[in-house]
């Protein structure tokens, strides 16, 4: 194993704020943003709303470890408060000499991630770069890229050129990791799946109301497809090995390899 790195350990436990974002009823919903109440809430909102997160963010250190080589850079795309690049920093040895690139087209969220990053002590060469990821994003030298719940959010008509994109900066034999939201392969799986993640987010502390409106906030942004479009996504743009490594109802992880 190599020398660990001297950043104090992530605490697997939220640390922002209560999300109550939805507690209150409103008159209109306005579509969900990524602005500075979602920021300031955003921990506790994954923490409480994603089935196994933590697991899946230890997964996803391993993984990038597994992968990440030598003198080359580790890309979180939507990278939010940081939380996904602490964690595999603690996974990848610091002689590897990887640097870390955060994205993410909240400023407010790039606020908390610099502040996170800083208080842990982080040890590692990285940038955090504002950018809308619709629009297109450049990737150099790169030997894994992670999309940790954020491709969901894309626009469909862009996912394509931005899949490329990452294939394009990625080394040979660099890999893709993605977390995503998706349809079950059926109406009656979809059904199912959507009702007992719901149930878990009641037992998360949730309540029907803030259920129903974040749904409702959530309709025109948050685009899922069906794991079978994902898999496909990725082989057409050129990856040769592609695999499931995590799932859970309608969430899942992929790995892809170039």
């Amino acid at each position: 194993m190599g020398r660990t790195s001297t950043t104090r350990r992530v605490n697997a436990e939220p640390t922002s704020a209560r999300d109550q974002i939805f507690a209150v009823p409103a008159k209109r919903i306005a579509d969900f943003d990524f602005g500075q109440k979602t920021a300031a809430v955003f921990d506790d909102m994954l923490g409480r709303s994603v089935p196994f997160y933590a697991e899946m963010q230890r997964m996803i250190g391993e993984l990038t470890a597994d992968y990440a080589a030598e003198g080359t850079a580790v890309y979180d795309l939507g990278c939010s408060t940081g939380t996904t690049i602490l964690h595999v920093a603690e996974r990848v040895p610091l002689e590897r000499n990887v640097r870390y690139v955060g994205v993410d087209s909240s400023p407010e969220m790039l606020e908390i991630a610099r502040r996170k990053l800083t208080e842990a002590g982080f040890d590692r060469p990285y940038s955090l770069e504002c950018a809308d990821l619709n629009e297109g994003i450049r990737i150099e030298n790169a030997s894994v890229v992670l999309l940790v719940l954020t491709l969901q959010f894309i626009r469909p008509l862009y996912r394509q050129s931005l899949i490329r994109s990452i294939y394009d900066g990625l080394a040979e034999n660099g890999a893709v990791i993605l977390v995503e939201k998706v349809l079950g392969e059926n109406s009656e799986f979809n059904r199912l799946f959507i009702e007992h993640y719901y149930e878990m987010k009641r037992e998360n502390g949730y309540s029907d109301l803030e259920i129903a409106q974040k749904r409702e906030a959530l309709e025109n942004i948050l685009v899922p497809y069906r794991l079978e479009e994902n898999k496909h996504l990725l082989r057409e743009q050129g990856f040769r090995h592609v695999d499931v490594f995590f799932k859970w109802y309608n969430f899942c992880a992929i790995i892809a390899t170039k």
